[in-house]
């Protein structure tokens, strides 16, 4: 696999997690899933550019035949947070036919595409390996439609670029080789149990544990995802819910600024300011005026712990190929943000007589993207191998 490029690409309905690996260069990135449409008319010129980053200006046109409208440019990621027509993801989001999941997909490939190239206005970057997820709602459906339009050429345009000449424009050309798509909370289960050098094995307890079962409930922004692990294998049946965290952040964003007259750019803003912990639960309306918002913020979490564990039990209960499933595992970026208050409302569920042991692993927002690296690389792997035995059977 020497030479080849892997990118991993977990698009939530939060924030959109990147992984790259080409020949010894890796990249780790993130993005707010957030688009606006961009107007020249209404650009605002920054007065000193030297003090502008690219990852936070990014204003892309994209060229592809993945996308439905092809005319327009927009601004993603944190750019799009700090526009008034921004748009974020909504309930039940059918990401194969949005046109939002290519520009945010393809812009990020592209950026890690200029920070492997910084010196050039003009990029062909051969992507080898391309594994993203899909919801386990979609996954099975759309799988195969998905990857046919994430196959093939497709050219970026960023504009505005930063510390460029006129017409200050970088034209990144990402030609994608192959495309494997993996079902989210199954690409968990993969970043929790395999090596992401070696691919190997590194968690012989949890493969143990698999052979009676292990229910693992990915909480994100839009849905809670729970795939059953049996034999150290994916349980179908296990499907996803509506819900999550996204609409307790609106809720705390819409009584701070009504209560608190502050508005937040988006739900990445409150997303950042909650993962720096309690001691940064504060905001500032006016100059020299501090304001705690803890009060907002922790019903919130706590009604959606309640509710997490609920869809739980749930799920434990009327799936009959993992009952008396014995590890309970809790991954994704909602999840950490919520841990205390998951853990808090577990043990209210133990007195009820009802457990629910919850794991915590380490890095749990982005287990889903090391498995899809992961799964690159396997995928990598097996098409060498099977060329090498055509190329055998051939001679």
């Amino acid at each position: 696999m020497e030479g080849k490029n892997f990118l991993a690409v977990d698009c939530g309905n939060s924030w959109y997690k990147a992984l790259s690996s080409d020949g010894g260069y890796y990249g780790d990135y993130q993005i707010p899933n957030a688009i606006s449409l961009y107007d020249e008319e209404f650009y605002e010129k920054p007065y000193d550019e030297g003090d502008i980053k690219f990852e936070e200006n990014m204003i892309v046109e994209l060229k592809s035949h993945a996308l439905i409208d092809k005319r327009e440019i927009y601004y993603i990621g944190k750019a799009a947070t700090k526009q008034r027509d921004v748009s974020l993801t909504g309930f039940n989001n059918q990401k194969v036919d949005e046109d939002r999941t290519y520009i945010l997909l393809f812009g990020l490939a592209a950026f890690h595409a200029v920070c492997l190239n910084p010196n050039e206005t003009e990029i062909h970057y051969h992507i080898d390996q391309l594994a993203v997820s899909l919801p386990t709602t979609q996954y099975r459906e759309m799988k195969d439609k998905f990857r046919q339009r994430l196959l093939g050429t497709h050219t970026v345009i960023f504009h505005k670029v930063p510390g460029v000449t006129e017409p200050k424009e970088l034209t990144v050309k990402l030609y994608v080789e192959d495309v494997i798509i993996g079902a989210e909370g199954a690409c968990a289960y993969l970043g929790l149990t395999r090596d992401q050098e070696t691919l190997a094995i590194k968690d012989d307890d949890l493969v143990k544990d698999s052979q009676k079962g292990i229910i693992i409930g990915d909480l994100g922004g839009d849905s809670v995802d729970f795939v059953g692990i049996k034999n150290n294998k994916p349980v179908a049946s296990v499907e996803g819910e509506t819900f999550g965290i996204n609409q307790f952040l609106d809720n705390i964003i819409q009584k701070v600024s009504k209560n608190e007259l502050y508005k937040f750019d988006s739900r990445a803003e409150l997303e950042e300011k909650l993962a720096a912990g309690q001691s940064e639960w504060y905001v500032e309306p006016f100059a020299g005026v501090r304001k705690d918002i803890s009060k907002y913020i922790i019903p919130q979490l706590k009604s959606m712990a309640i509710k997490y564990l609920e869809h739980f039990d749930r799920v434990r209960s009327s799936s009959s190929e993992i009952k008396g499933a014995t590890r309970y595992i809790a991954v994704g970026g909602a999840a950490k943000l919520a841990q205390k208050q998951i853990q808090e409302v577990a043990v209210r569920w133990a007195d009820r007589g009802r457990p629910i042991q919850l794991t915590f692993p380490e890095n749990m927002e982005k287990l889903n993207v090391h498995g899809l690296m992961i799964l690159a690389k396997m995928k990598q792997i097996r098409t060498e191998q099977e060329n090498e035995n055509l190329i055998s059977v051939r001679s």
